[in-house]
């Protein structure tokens, strides 16, 4: 059964996996009339991301057309993408609009 994942906007550069993949599965994407294939870099369950470019060190995760985080290393096509390998770039701000302690800043 081919497996399949959705990607929400033309601008990701991720996808959301609708079925569990496991490594060197094939995962088909439908964005439009374009289709385009992808393989699984290791066991990924249903929901999670998997890259559909290689994203570097530093360069935005991007879902629903926006940076939803960065790549803490880099990252191949068809990698699994999650918190072993993304940094949540969003602030937490206090009733005046600075960003709570403990934030890296």
């Amino acid at each position: 059964m081919a497996k399949r994942a959705k990607q929400i906007t033309e601008k990701d550069n991720v996808v959301t996996l609708l079925a569990d993949c496991a490594a060197g599965e094939e995962v088909t994407v439908q964005m439009g009339d374009k289709v385009a294939t992808y393989v699984c870099g290791q066991d990924t369950s249903y929901g999670h991301k998997i890259a559909i470019v290689d994203i570097a060190a530093g360069g935005p995760i991007v879902k629903y057309g926006e940076a939803i985080g960065s790549a803490t290393k880099d990252i191949k096509v068809g990698e699994w993408v999650h918190i072993h390998n993304v940094r949540d770039d969003y602030l937490c701000l206090d009733k005046d609009g600075k960003p709570l302690p403990g934030q890296g800043l």
